[in-house]
């Protein structure tokens, strides 16, 4: 064959297709997936082997032999079964609560033309900056017996009774269902603004009422969605330690995450094999539940109102309604946001909490907030809590961001890499908390009592939230933008590094801001594994209610709360804008 048709043989450029193939399908990618693979195996498996193997286990003169009598012993003692029920009826108790307040004010802002709509959100912005612990020791003083509310009816009534005792199972449900439904606000809210209006219209037109509208139709197609948040806050607060601890054990109301905590305290040296074999239990149960919750979420689809058809999401005029559907939100901003910051300035005030009297004003006093100003203490705090947060959050985005990626683009292994990602999910803060600290007690690596080891604990504890926020942001970037990369000569990486990290920056600041929030508020973690000089804000402000130093609580409180709200009103308007929610969905 004569040279020039050799030569007119071989294509003059290679094919996108080609480039694509050899560079995406292989390469470094596999690298990649296997590294990500390998630190996330690290991260997830290690607490949960030693958990497992902490209750199985027991060493007798040096010897160590597997056994179940720690489950027997658990499961047989009269408590537990108490503890079980009260764990079930406060889970219950506080999704129903949630639902309903959290529900109700979701409907109104999205779906009516009620008045007063931005102190919705104006009240979850702040709650999302307040520390759990703040917020429950907060409503500790409004709903205590000495407390304003106690105060004031038995001066109306005269009886020497109290209008509500905090300190039992139904001041745990109360709580605990306040503090879960700004959330619920925020998850049912993109639900019901996305609704197809034209459904509701039909029926209007066939003669159904508002009521059998909202009965017959809003609701059975929102109640996927409704289903679903309820197991994901019935869950939440299964795993619940803040209100349980602070609320339930001055009651003497136990549930299965204290009996957690005491088993860890309450004995020197802490019975880690009991405590571990408490938290398998938990674990297990968790399990079963999440299981029905991806149920749930599973099936959503047979749902949808939303279609490729144009629609104009409509709201409902209330008429002479709305005024009083408008005292509603008034009501709710008042309850959740404005009574606990009362209390909280009344009570920073002081030199000893007291109750509303003429005669408290003349002990008013900034000395809680200059005490909190100059105290060294309070500056190490801010500086291990800043660091935790900083740390945590850069880490777990830094893993999701790639893990994300490796994922949509249908890298080698990707589907065992996302069930690794959102295993953690299984772990109530405190069985987290007890797998981690087995882990590095039996590890001759010096982090335990450190910030790292707590550090360690929040990247395994939300990876799983960095991951659905990267993972809703990268469904947005084509991959053809990537492919055009290659073709242009940049290898797998570097289109990552230069072309997806760009457009997924909102996704991944947004998911940054939630969990630097996140790890400045938890409790559950950090009151396990912080030593002396590792304390954050939420353990020292949770050992200042144990002492009794509610007024500096306040001040510490009332500051921290301030700062943090900033951060989380610069997390609305970044998820708003990338339009990814709270939980990363779009």
């Amino acid at each position: 064959m004569p040279a020039d048709f050799a030569i007119h043989d071989k294509p003059a450029a290679t094919p996108s297709g080609a480039w694509t193939k050899r560079l995406f399908a292989t390469g470094d990618k596999r690298w990649l997936a296997l590294a990500i693979g390998i630190v996330l195996c690290a991260l997830v498996l290690p607490p949960l082997i030693f958990l497992l193997e902490g209750s199985v286990t027991v060493e007798t003169a040096g010897v160590t032999r597997f056994t179940l009598e720690r489950f027997r012993s658990i499961v047989n003692q009269k408590g537990f079964l108490e503890s079980a029920a009260n764990s079930f009826i406060f889970s219950v108790g506080s999704a129903v609560l949630a639902l309903f307040l959290g529900g109700a004010v979701a409907w109104l802002v999205e779906r009516t033309n009620t008045p007063f709509k931005p102190l919705a959100y104006l009240t979850t912005i702040i709650s999302m900056g307040t520390p759990y612990v703040l917020y429950v020791s907060a409503w500790l003083l409004l709903l205590a017996k000495s407390g304003p509310i106690n105060s004031w009816y038995r001066q109306v009534t005269g009886s020497t009774e109290v209008l509500i005792n905090v300190y039992g199972l139904f001041g745990m449900i109360l709580v605990e269902g306040l503090l879960w439904s700004p959330l619920v606000f925020l998850l049912l809210g993109a639900t019901l603004r996305n609704f197809n209006p034209e459904l509701e219209e039909a029926a209007r037109m066939s003669g159904a009422s508002a009521w059998d509208t909202i009965r017959r139709v809003t609701l059975k197609l929102s109640m996927p969605s409704i289903l679903a948040l309820s197991m994901l806050v019935f869950i939440r607060a299964l795993e619940a330690f803040e209100v349980p601890a602070l609320v339930g054990l001055p009651g003497r109301v136990h549930v299965l995450t204290t009996d957690i905590y005491d088993t860890m305290h309450l004995t020197m040296p802490p019975d880690l094999g009991s405590a571990s074999a408490l938290s398998v239990l938990l674990l297990i149960l968790v399990s079963i539940l999440l299981y029905f919750y991806g149920r749930l979420t599973r099936n959503a689809e047979k749902f949808a109102t939303i279609t490729g058809k144009n629609f104009r999401p409509n709201q409902l005029d209330l008429g002479v309604w709305r005024y009083p559907a408008g005292c509603v939100l008034l009501l709710n901003f008042t309850l959740l946001l404005v009574l606990p910051a009362i209390i909280l300035v009344w009570a920073s005030l002081l030199p000893f909490y007291t109750t509303f009297s003429w005669a408290a004003y003349a002990r008013i006093t900034t000395i809680n907030y200059l005490h909190v100003f100059q105290s060294s203490r309070y500056i190490s705090l801010l500086a291990n809590t800043f660091i935790i947060a900083v740390v945590t959050a850069t880490a777990v985005m830094m893993i999701a961001s790639l893990t994300a990626w490796l994922t949509v683009r249908k890298a080698p292994g990707s589907k065992l890499l996302d069930q690794l990602a959102t295993t953690p999910l299984v772990f109530p803060g405190i069985v987290l908390g007890v797998g981690v600290m087995q882990l590095f007690l039996s590890l001759p690596i010096g982090v335990y009592g450190t910030i790292w080891i707590i550090v360690w604990a929040f990247v395994i504890n939300y990876m799983p939230y960095g991951v659905r926020y990267s993972f809703a942001g990268m469904l947005q970037v084509h991959r053809e933008l990537e492919e055009a990369a290659a073709v242009a000569g940049a290898m797998p990486m570097t289109g990552f590094r230069r072309v997806v990290l760009p457009l997924l920056s909102p996704s991944l600041i947004a998911g940054w801001l939630f969990i630097f929030l996140l790890a400045t508020r938890v409790l559950s973690l950090p009151v396990l594994l912080s030593g002396p000089s590792s304390q954050t804000m939420a353990v020292a402000m949770f050992d200042l209610w144990g002492n009794g130093q509610g007024p500096e609580l306040a001040a510490l409180g009332l500051l921290w709360s301030v700062a943090m709200t900033c951060i989380a009103v610069t997390f609305y308007f970044v998820a708003r804008r990338s339009g990814v929610g709270i939980h990363g969905q779009r």
